[in-house]
């Protein structure tokens, strides 16, 4: 599950996600995470994590924007990014 949840933390905001934005963000995160060794570490988990929630934040709160949003993160995270 996402650390951040209940409330999205951006300096000096804190926003209140919805129930349907977090459940969509744990299970994105839990689907791209499974493409890493060991279903990720602490810190690649936290990276798309983090990703996933600045999303949310902009409005970008389906599954198939935050799929995209992830996907580009571990792209990153496994140095497959363009």
């Amino acid at each position: 599950m996402l650390a951040l949840t209940s409330h999205a933390y951006r300096p000096g905001v804190m926003t209140e996600l919805s129930e349907r934005t977090k459940a969509n963000m744990d299970v994105v995160l839990e689907q791209t995470c499974r493409q890493l060794p060991h279903g990720g570490d602490h810190d690649s988990r936290r990276f798309i994590a983090e990703r996933l929630i600045e999303a949310a934040e902009s409005g970008h709160c389906t599954l198939g924007e935050l799929g995209i949003v992830a996907r580009r993160a571990l792209a990153e995270l496994t140095g497959k990014g363009g």
